[in-house]
């Protein structure tokens, strides 16, 4: 979910009297061990900082849960509790239901709620965070404070986050307890709030950089303070509606097993200047221009093989940027330009076209393939993601939910898509922090695999042949977030399991469900415009790789190193 009160975080960081001091851009001999030198190259890196019983931890990986494929959770540990909790690539902010919240959305959690009585420390100040776009806002509020975190088998003492007492955010059903964040620390509300707190004076944004390494988002910290090798995380999202398959798991500071660079299409995150919204910056970076969220520049938008024409939809309140889009799991659907909505669901629905206030029906057969241009290659959504069941106990009819309008681009928001789960379940996505002071010297960017199979309409067409022999029901499960996770060692060529206090992995409950690791069918993006069909799209050798020359990683000293700007996204549940 992306957080629409950003500018908020400006207005927590106002100018003060005390001067801070700088933070130096390091230079290439002052690298860290394990110092990031694109392609990667995993066995011959130097190795990480923290050594345990069993070797130099590099990162560390777990799997994810998933409720109806709209809700995506992940396990954490915070104090002496373990819960799940949404996982958020369009926000910053950690926070989770406490034992305080009495609203509807609280009271009919199943989750545990936090108890704030125990463990956690209050740093005096508090958050209110909305989410979301116009029409399907949220928010979430309560006190800030401290606790140790433990997430993937790693674990941070002094960890900001928010016990929330007030929320209507989803993110509280479904088996979860609140929202990780997993974007970049300038658009952490909760560090802001905390800092404003913490100290009696702040200089501009300076205080707030400087206290990243102590007061930031849960991975800006493993980076800062030295706990993993590279500045990313990768997300795989299973499928667990109309064809169970795929594997969902986020590994940090890694890529993930049987993944080479060779494969990643990498792009730029998109930088964004103070007068589009983005934060102004620090008094020792007074050139540099920040990222704001994870946001990549679209090329182009196909329907089954032909391009769709750019929308013609006006900007809020801006000069028309250029089209962008944000990457977020926190959102379950693929929402875009009001246009060209409209055209694709005019295309793929007589009903839609005749009524645009019909439902857009379709046949469940009919595998559209709706494909992303982005950094010169195609990713497509797999078919199977394209379409949902319009009505119980009948697999003839579908209907295309999963594409749906949103806000056009304003101040601070810039992206015209925003590309949800039925796009992260069909393309592997790395997201690369880079130098987070100096992004001038290693820029942030995200890579894209596909895993959409060459057969990908076939298997729709299999998945509601057996759904209409199955009554009308299309195969589904639940899977709970599991709470097994695993450290990567230095010079292991698989995960190592963590120790006996991690606990075991829930099952499914559907135990004849299975999940193919993404390897089977994974491919690079294409090269050659896409097909009407996926099954007809060649693979391709991957282009645009990181500059491995600029891209190295600062040495965290306390504070030394960081920042960057996001914001969060909106999970719709249908």
């Amino acid at each position: 979910m992306y957080t629409s009160s950003w500018c908020a975080l400006v207005l927590l960081l106002a100018p003060a009297l005390v001067p801070a001091i700088p933070l130096p851009a390091r230079t290439p001999q002052n690298l860290r061990k394990g110092g990031v030198v694109l392609p990667f190259n995993r066995h011959s890196r130097k190795v990480a900082a923290r050594d345990t019983d069993d070797g130099d931890v590099l990162g560390g990986s777990v799997g994810l849960g998933d409720s109806a494929d709209l809700f995506y959770t992940v396990a954490i540990t915070v104090g002496n509790s373990t819960t799940s909790v949404n996982l958020d690539t369009g926000s910053s902010d950690l926070w989770v239901m406490s034992t305080a919240c009495r609203t509807t959305e609280c009271r009919q959690s199943t989750s545990t709620p936090y108890d704030v009585s125990k463990s956690f420390k209050p740093s005096g100040g508090s958050v209110d965070i909305n989410y979301g776009d116009s029409t399907t806002g949220t928010h979430a509020s309560g006190p800030v404070g401290r606790d140790t975190v433990t997430l993937a088998g790693l674990t941070l003492a002094g960890q900001t986050l928010a016990a929330v007492n007030d929320t209507d955010n989803s993110a509280v059903a479904n088996g979860g307890a609140g929202i990780l964040g997993l974007s970049f620390p300038a658009q952490s509300f909760v560090q802001a709030a905390a800092v404003n707190a913490e100290f009696s004076s702040v200089s501009g944004t300076d205080t707030f950089v400087e206290q990243i390494a102590e007061s930031g988002p849960f991975i800006s910290r493993l980076i800062l303070g030295d706990e993993i090798d590279d500045p990313l995380f990768a997300i795989t999202l299973q499928r667990d509606t109309i064809d169970v398959s795929g594997e969902g798991q986020i590994t940090i500071g890694q890529l993930p097993d049987g993944v080479d660079n060779s494969t990643i299409t990498w792009v730029p995150v998109r930088l964004y200047n103070s007068v589009d919204g983005g934060l102004d910056p620090p008094s020792f970076a007074p050139n540099e221009v920040y990222p704001l969220r994870w946001e990549v520049d679209i090329d182009a938008v196909y329907l089954d093989g032909k391009k769709l024409p750019d929308s013609t939809q006006q900007p809020n309140g801006i000069k028309k940027p250029s089209v962008s889009a944000l990457i977020d799991t926190g959102n379950s659907l693929i929402r875009g330009p009001s246009d060209v909505v409209n055209n694709i669901l005019s295309q793929v629905s007589p009903a839609y076209a005749a009524d645009s206030t019909a439902q857009p029906s379709l046949p469940c057969t009919d595998g559209h393939n709706l494909t992303f241009q982005i950094g010169g290659k195609f990713f497509p959504v797999d078919p199977r993601d394209f379409v949902s069941q319009l009505n119980s106990g009948d697999a003839t009819n579908c209907v295309a939910s999963n594409v749906v309008s949103t806000d056009p681009p304003s101040l601070g928001a810039l992206f015209s898509w925003n590309l949800g789960d039925p796009f992260l379940k069909s393309n592997m996505v790395v997201f690369y922090y880079g130098n987070l002071t100096h992004p001038s010297v290693d820029p942030p960017r995200m890579g894209f695999v596909s895993l959409v199979p060459q057969d990908a309409d076939a298997l729709l067409d299999t998945a509601v042949k057996d759904a209409q022999k199955a009554g009308g029901t299309f195969e589904s499960t639940v899977d709970a977030a599991p709470t097994a996770s695993s450290l990567i060692f230095e010079g292991a060529s698989t995960t190592q399991a963590t120790s006996a206090t991690r606990t075991s992995t829930p099952l499914s409950s559907s135990s004849s469900a299975t999940h193919p690791t993404a390897s089977a069918t994974t491919g690079t993006g294409s090269d050659a415009a896409p097909a009407s069909t996926v099954s007809s799209q060649p693979g391709a050798a991957v282009s645009q790789q990181p500059n491995g020359a600029a891209a190295f990683k600062l040495r965290s000293a306390g504070w030394w190193y960081a920042l960057a700007l996001p914001t969060l996204s909106l999970l719709y549940i249908l």
